[in-house]
């Protein structure tokens, strides 16, 4: 494998490309706008897969599939939900090919279905005309489900990870008795997602809301984690709705109330994809690869060992290369021991500094007889020889001090790129000379955020939660304002 090199600094779309290529996390595919993930790649997504679900879960959510096609009337039941998707939708009008002249396949025009199917951009409309099935009283509720699913919107133009035509997904769907409950869920599951980030992806967020404008199709409010990539600008990383009884009512999902009193039904949506995918990279990646944080790497651990060409030593290196790779996996460590003996050590380190692994430790016959071994560390390129006794439980603890360090780098450049101005000159030197989020002062109109967005073509990004309250006037008009909002250039 030929690993070419493009630096960040230079060229950071094709940077990213070429990373997510070489690292062979995804590439892509015959059908254009898609994606084909790759194992490394997929290995990564099941890992953030097994650390949500356990959280869905935690949190009393179970899981459940709907189908992938929606009949075309069950959108136009939610008239702002229609009007956000229309432009993004795929149709199936037939349901059988045949062969034509030169038997070349053809659609047959007999096979036209009497309903257009849409093919899913999000569940909302199939999962509430399913919901009336199963909600007549306050006892059937909450309900309270995800699905881990595929969606498509058709997109014109595509970056992989990042915005493909067909992506994958988690869409939570609840419904609830009251307002104050579909609320505290929609919250309670932006602070999954947070700690999700924080934690295990080791990107720092900001959590928030959505302006009127930015909002989801359909929901009464949208909460938002917004993340900040290397190259200054941001990303939506998940969001969380609350749709009111706009759904409930478009779709007839009533209940008795312990009051014995017909109610419309209160929900929430929320969904994270494999976008989360674009925000590992674009945050910890350098110009070597990817950096993976521990507590997300399908691999924390590869073990490479240093061959001698005498036999008695090749097996003595090796059987306390498994010895480790053994004491290893029973601290639930994942370790790849690669005894491979057609490629180089040299080549070997090339390959995991690529794929991210966080720690690589290299053994040969002298370090044996020294009783150490050699220690490299991903996140900072470290590398150290240490002694072999106990290596079990050092490792441990680095890998839990390369999950800090990557974290806190991320942290230290997105405070450092959180620009607080008070004047138009001000924000437009911001966004064009220091990239990142911009602090500023708005009216609170959406004619001024779409101006601003036509002037700079920066988006406010969100209210912040817990925003502090303080008297300013707007950047762009100078009207009155009560509180700043963040604005960046975004993904």
């Amino acid at each position: 494998m030929e690993i070419k090199k493009i630096k960040r600094s230079e060229d950071y779309s094709a940077w990213y490309n070429n990373l997510v290529k070489q690292a062979d996390l995804a590439e892509h595919s015959a059908v254009k706008g898609c994606m084909v993930i790759k194992p490394y790649g997929y290995a990564i997504w099941e890992k953030m897969q097994t650390e949500l679900d356990r959280r869905f879960k935690e949190t009393g959510h179970q899981n459940a599939y709907f189908p992938l096609f929606i009949p075309k009337s069950f959108f136009s039941k939610e008239a702002s939900h229609v009007d956000g998707f229309a432009k993004e939708c795929a149709v199936v009008t037939h349901y059988r090919l045949k062969n034509g002249e030169n038997n070349e396949i053809v659609v047959d025009e007999d096979a036209k279905l009497e309903e257009e199917l849409i093919v899913r951009p999000t569940s909302e409309t199939i999962i509430w005309n399913t919901y009336r099935d199963w909600i007549t009283s306050h006892r059937d509720l909450p309900i309270l489900v995800n699905q881990w699913a595929n969606v498509v919107r058709w997109e014109m133009r595509t970056r992989l990870f990042l915005r493909t035509t067909e992506f994958l997904w988690q869409e939570g769907h609840t419904a609830h008795a009251t307002s104050d409950e579909a609320v505290a869920e929609t919250k309670q599951m932006l602070e999954v997602y947070a700690d999700f980030a924080e934690n295990v992806l080791a990107v720092p967020v900001i959590k928030g809301v959505k302006t009127a404008n930015e909002r989801f199709a359909g929901a009464i409010e949208t909460y938002c984690i917004e993340g900040l990539m290397q190259d200054g600008k941001a990303l939506q990383m998940g969001t969380s709705h609350f749709l009111g009884q706009n759904f409930a009512k478009a779709f007839d999902v009533k209940f008795t109330s312990k009051e014995n009193k017909q109610e419309y039904v209160w929900a929430t949506s929320w969904g994270v994809s494999t976008r989360l995918m674009g925000a590992l990279i674009m945050s910890h990646s350098d110009d070597e690869g990817l950096v993976l944080p521990p507590n997300l790497a399908p691999i924390q651990v590869v073990i490479v060992p240093i061959l001698s060409k005498k036999e008695d030593e090749r097996e003595a290196v090796l059987a306390k290369a498994k010895e480790i790779q053994q004491g290893l996996k029973k601290r639930g460590i994942s370790v790849k021991l690669d005894d491979r003996e057609n490629t180089t050590p040299g080549f070997k380190f090339a390959e995991y500094e690529l794929k991210g692994i966080p720690v690589r430790i290299a053994i040969g016959n002298r370090d044996l007889q020294n009783n150490t071994v050699e220690i490299a560390r991903r996140d900072t390129k470290e590398k150290q020889s240490m002694s072999s006794i106990d290596i079990e439980h050092k490792v441990e603890n680095l890998l839990q001090a390369i999950q800090q360090n990557i974290f806190q780098k991320a942290m230290d450049y997105r405070d450092a790129h959180i620009h607080v101005v008070n004047t138009w000159d001000e924000f437009n030197d911001a966004l064009e000379n220091k990239t990142g989020f911009v602090s500023a002062h708005w009216d609170g109109t959406t004619e001024t955020e779409l101006k601003i967005k036509e002037l700079t073509k920066a988006t406010i990004r969100c209210v912040p939660l817990n925003n502090k309250l303080e008297n300013g006037t707007c950047v762009l008009t100078g009207n009155p304002s009560t509180q700043r909002v963040l604005f960046a250039k975004a993904y």
